[in-house]
């Protein structure tokens, strides 16, 4: 038996190659392009989106426009619910959302975590935090399977 040289890193597989091939997915998304943010999922039913925002992000009364605050809620739940789903690309049904404050420019994390369902319909939630450690928005979607296979996908396929 050979044994892997030092330094070398091994090829996560099961359940982590799943979570690092969301993560690519999230990456390889051309909406991503228009956003700075980092996508990680630590473990089943959990995600970490860290996203910067600034002012080219404002609407038109010098604030962070909703389209931010729902873009990573959604992409929050949807990714905590998605890590749980290893052959189907997830949906979003509906998505409620609540602004609890306005987000100032700086460094924004999205948390998500999932709630309930692993059959038809899942439940995820997701907080924004801000970079003084409080809650800037919640929301809470629903997500079912769609005909698209994972591995069909190709940033998830990388």
């Amino acid at each position: 038996m050979t044994l892997p040289e030092s330094g070398a890193k091994a090829s996560p597989s099961g359940e982590a190659a799943h979570f690092r091939a969301l993560e690519s997915l999230y990456r390889s998304a051309p909406i991503n392009r228009l956003f700075r943010s980092e996508l990680i999922i630590p473990e089943e039913g959990r995600s970490i989106i860290q996203f910067d925002v600034d002012e080219t992000q404002f609407h038109a009364a010098g604030a962070v426009h909703g389209t931010v605050y729902f873009k990573m809620l959604d992409d929050a739940a949807f990714y905590a619910a998605n890590s749980l789903v290893s052959d189907r690309f997830l949906l979003t049904t509906s998505f409620n959302l609540l602004f609890t404050r306005p987000i100032a420019p700086g460094r924004i994390r999205a948390e998500g975590r999932w709630i309930s369902g692993r059959r038809r319909v899942y439940v995820a939630e997701a907080s924004l935090i801000d970079a003084d450690g409080e809650e800037v928005g919640r929301g809470t979607g629903t997500f079912m399977r769609s005909q698209f296979p994972l591995s069909s996908l190709p940033g998830y396929a990388a």
